[in-house]
């Protein structure tokens, strides 16, 4: 049985949680309020394999007080009212109804309504495997995050609400359908905004770019040497790939070297030292030490278990 957090509520004949048009959702708010008028959810307490949404709700309000810096992913659908978006990496975009923010762990961000005004938004707090994946393959990028031109805004928030359930009701599903349905309609909102041309050739650019480091880990390619077919410095390829990827290129061809070598310790019959020499390690202490750090086990106890699933045979000496 599945628990549950009941977070806040407020009365329902305030401000419901359904899907209205925009001018039915003005007239539900309390007169001159600057406070949120609604903040709700119940959230899974447990998670699935995929990740979970961890929060939800509609929210009225002036704006942010400052630089903030979250610890997951987020999104805000701005169906009223019209600001601004800025963040570390420099971007400063306009936002306004039909916009959906996207806010990505450790970067720091600042948005808000113009002075004077506020605005009305559908917020989902999320995260888990399957979103650090839409990442690192470049569906979701620091470099774009924010969605536009999804109109009208008032059908798009209804599809943006109805993550948490058919009818726009109280979440009830499991985590993963939850996660799943978000997976669909952030699809959706990126196909239908107005920078889908940018966000292709940002895509292409990191396939391209993953796929160099990767045969770069057999014929032990410099980033530099990656970095020229780009036509960049190994700062700039570093900085887009990191923006683009959420990791730094020299941490992701790592993690494929330890793939790597994960591979041949089931196929082949090679020393730690050989498979260090054959990756470019500098030696097979090193190659120790980062295939635990990335995989949390050392190369022998990772032989051992792997024996234990294949073969009764003790482990060979020298292993």
């Amino acid at each position: 049985m599945e628990d549950w957090i009941l977070l806040f509520v407020t009365p329902p004949d305030r401000f419901p949680l359904t899907s209205r048009p925009v001018d039915e959702y003005i007239e539900c708010m309390p007169d001159g309020a600057t406070a949120p008028a609604h903040d709700l959810q119940f959230h899974h307490a447990t998670r699935s394999a995929l990740g979970r949404i961890s929060g939800a709700g509609w929210l009225t309000h002036a704006g942010m007080k400052g630089w903030r810096d979250l610890g997951h992913h987020a999104a805000a659908f701005i169906l009223r009212g019209k600001g601004r978006y800025r963040d570390e990496c420099g971007n400063d975009l306009p936002v306004g109804p039909g916009t959906l923010i996207i806010v990505f762990p450790g970067l720091k961000h600042y948005y808000q309504p113009d002075p004077g005004t506020e605005w009305t938004e559908f917020y989902l707090i999320f995260g888990g495997p399957v979103i650090d994946l839409w990442e690192q393959q470049g569906l979701l990028t620091r470099d774009h995050p924010v969605v536009t031109c999804l109109l009208p805004p008032e059908v798009w928030a209804k599809r943006f609400e109805g993550i948490l359930g058919p009818s726009g009701s109280l979440a009830t599903d499991p985590p993963m359908i939850e996660v799943c349905r978000l997976q669909m309609v952030l699809a959706e909102m990126i196909v239908n905004s107005s920078g889908m041309q940018d966000r292709d050739d940002d895509i292409i650019w990191s396939r391209r770019a993953r796929s160099l480091l990767e045969v770069g880990v057999h014929r032990h390619a410099s980033i530099q040497e990656i970095a020229a077919q780009f036509g960049l410095s190994p700062h700039a390829f570093s900085r887009k790939f990191s923006r683009l990827t959420g990791l730094a290129p020299s941490h992701y061809r790592t993690v494929r070297m330890i793939d790597r070598a994960c591979e041949l310790m089931q196929v082949t019959s090679l020393l730690d030292k050989e498979i260090a020499d054959n990756l470019g390690f500098c030696d097979e202490f090193y190659f120790s030490r980062r295939f635990k750090e990335i995989t949390g086990k050392s190369p022998r106890k990772f032989r051992n278990e792997l024996h234990g699933m294949t073969s009764s045979e003790p482990e060979p000496a020298g292993r």
